[in-house]
Order: C-alpha cells, then structure tokens, then sequence
C-alpha cells in the first residue's frame, strides 16, 4: 500500500501539488484568506477525491474572535457561515453535504439548529450527528460543525 500524496510544504509556504501530479489519494489543504486556523496550524479542510472535509468550524470571525456570545442562534449562523466558506473554497456547498456532524454544549438548542437546518439545506439531506459534549475549546463556544462536502 502506498502513503496517499500530499501538498508539500517548503519552509513555512506550501508548494502546490498541479492536476498532474493529483492521484485519487492526494490530500489538498483548502484555505481562506484570511484562514483563521492557520495561527492554529490546523487546517479550515482536506480535499481528497471528490470529498471535502472540514475541520469543526466554530463561532469565529475570520481573524479569531468569537461571534454572538451567549447566543446559541448567533454563534450557529455564524459556524454555518464559516462551514459554507470552507466548502466553497474546497470546491463543494452546503448544497452538496454528505454528512454533518453538530456538537453543541447544550441539548435544549436542537430546536433551534432545526430552524437553521431548513434554512440552509433542501432534500436530500446530509446525514447528521448532533452531539451534546461537555465542553468546547473555547468557554465561550457553544457550537461546533464538521462536515463531509462532495465536490463537483
């Protein structure tokens, strides 16, 4: 078996892998300008194939700071924002999930994400895991979403 190819990194820049050098294994690092992970060394996502998965994107503006906090609808529209960034720039949509995954830090916010949920997806719709946990990396956080995109 054979180690997937990557983006390789020179230094501190990534080079580029061309559409000639892609194998169905490649793993492409999406990114955003600005990309609010990056101080993190993570990655917003991993294109792979035809897939796009995200790292949990939370209730951040584009330079790290929190949105709405305190307020569970505020800080969803916002991870959601972010979640559709990511997709876009990994060549998919929120119109082109294929799983979702949803930790919040309180079960009493499901109704809530339900609204939200109609508003932003139509048949057919992703699977989805929503998830109490006791805690996000931020105290302030009170929702995270990672997701599974098809690209195309």
């Amino acid at each position: 078996m054979t180690r997937p190819q990557e983006t390789r990194e020179t230094g501190a820049q990534e080079t580029p892998v061309t559409p000639a050098q892609q194998t169905p294994a490649t793993r492409i690092r999406v990114t955003a300008d600005p990309d609010w992970y990056e101080p993190a060394g993570i990655s917003l996502g991993i294109r792979v194939g035809g897939l796009v998965f995200t790292s949990g994107q939370v209730p951040i503006d584009a330079y790290g700071v929190t949105v709405g906090v305190g307020h569970f609808e505020a800080q969803a529209r916002q991870a959601l924002a972010n979640l559709a960034t990511v997709l876009a720039h990994g060549g998919s949509g929120l119109d082109r999930l294929v799983k979702l995954t949803v930790f919040v830090t309180d079960m009493a916010h499901q109704d809530v994400f339900a609204e939200l949920r109609a508003e932003h997806y139509a048949a057919p719709f992703p699977a989805e895991s929503f998830v109490q946990v006791a805690a996000l990396a931020d105290p302030e956080w009170l929702i995270e979403i990672e997701a599974i995109g098809a690209v195309g």
